[in-house]
């Protein structure tokens, strides 16, 4: 079994020096890490994590607390996790991933048991419970995501605001005019005062007001499902609508569905944006989903390494909003030419409406 000492005889150096590194107890010099982390791979040393956290009682371990009960996985999330954990093993920390409730209950009894240093936060909530267990433990941590009060807290998140400009523009400069949103159901105990689906629908109604729009818009839960419903209850409704953006990637999948057993063709009937999605998940419906597309490799790595930056006792990482762009697929086109008929009917609704 390989040791420090001889770690420490192959590297030239004491063995002292050799633990300063290892515990991260003291600093040693760029030269002298080199020569002993060369040491170590050359004889297959292996650091002993248990014995490291016991002298500098500390685990370098960080946890990404995820209510994987409440929230279901996507493969959008997928990528806030893999940018998250590389950012982490860029820092020699490693991240784990701890699926707990969003009333933290099971937050509170494992950060009881000292098994990490500190925590991102994901899928937060307006007012949310697990902030005030974290802050009453005193564990370090930061949020992917934001409260509604915010002052002390280290936080990046989406910029909602500038996702849906983007994306109404986006409809907006196709000639589209009756538009609707399929938001998230915030009536759902597992999404009550969730963050990104308030702030979508508020950032909605007031850029479609901005725009002059009839303001549309239908909750939705986050199920392929409920978006094969969705679609049908619009169509039933606003049979006027020309185009219609999804906040929920799997719902987005279930509007698609929905439309086509609908008899909708899209985009020649229907254009359809997702906002919030990966390339992975786009590529799944035919035509391929226009979408908006999520910031998760930019806001895992960024949320991490805020958290890095306050274990290290460095300087904060301001908080930052990061929008989704724009990468076009093939479900947005110009609206059909209305027909006269259908063009009066539609005058007269409005009027009636109104």
């Amino acid at each position: 079994m390989v040791t420090m000492r001889d770690v420490a005889q192959r590297a030239g150096v004491s063995i002292a020096t050799v633990s300063f590194l290892l515990n991260d107890t003291k600093p040693v010099t760029a030269a002298t890490r080199a020569r002993i982390e060369q040491a170590m791979v050359e004889l297959g040393y292996r650091r002993n994590m248990v014995a490291r956290a016991l002298a500098s009682r500390r685990t370098h371990i960080i946890a990404m607390a995820y209510p994987a009960l409440e929230h279901r996985f996507g493969m959008s999330t997928a990528e806030f996790f893999t940018s998250a954990a590389e950012a982490a093993r860029k820092e020699d920390y490693h991240l784990v991933l701890w699926p707990v409730g969003n009333d933290g209950v099971e937050l509170r009894e494992l950060l009881g048991q000292g098994l990490v240093d500190g925590v991102v936060l994901m899928e937060v909530q307006l007012d949310d419970p697990r902030v005030d267990v974290l802050q009453q433990a005193g564990t370090p941590f930061a949020l992917i995501g934001r409260t509604t009060e915010l002052e002390g807290l280290s936080h990046v998140d989406i910029d909602f605001d500038t996702t849906v400009e983007d994306a109404v523009k986006h409809l907006y400069e196709h000639g589209h005019r009756e538009m609707a949103l399929i938001s998230g159901d915030l009536d759902d105990p597992r999404f009550y005062a969730y963050g990104p689906w308030v702030r979508t629908e508020d950032a909605y109604r007031r850029v479609a007001a901005s725009y002059g729009l009839p303001v549309v818009v239908l909750p939705c839960s986050d199920t392929t499902q409920a978006g094969k419903l969705a679609a049908e209850r619009l169509l039933a409704e606003h049979p006027e609508t020309t185009a219609i953006l999804v906040l929920n990637e799997y719902a987005a999948l279930g509007v698609v569905s929905g439309l086509r057993r609908s008899g909708r063709e899209i985009p020649a009937d229907m254009s359809v944006l997702s906002l919030l999605m990966v390339p992975e998940t786009a590529a799944m419906t035919d035509p391929e989903l226009t979408m908006m597309r999520t910031p998760g490799p930019e806001l895992g790595q960024l949320g991490t390494e805020a958290l890095i930056r306050e274990l290290e006792g460095a300087d904060p990482l301001p908080p930052q909003l990061v929008p989704a762009k724009l990468f076009p697929g093939a479900t947005v086109t110009a609206p059909k030419a209305p027909q006269p008929k259908a063009a009066a009917g539609r005058r007269a609704a409005r009027k009636a409406r109104s």
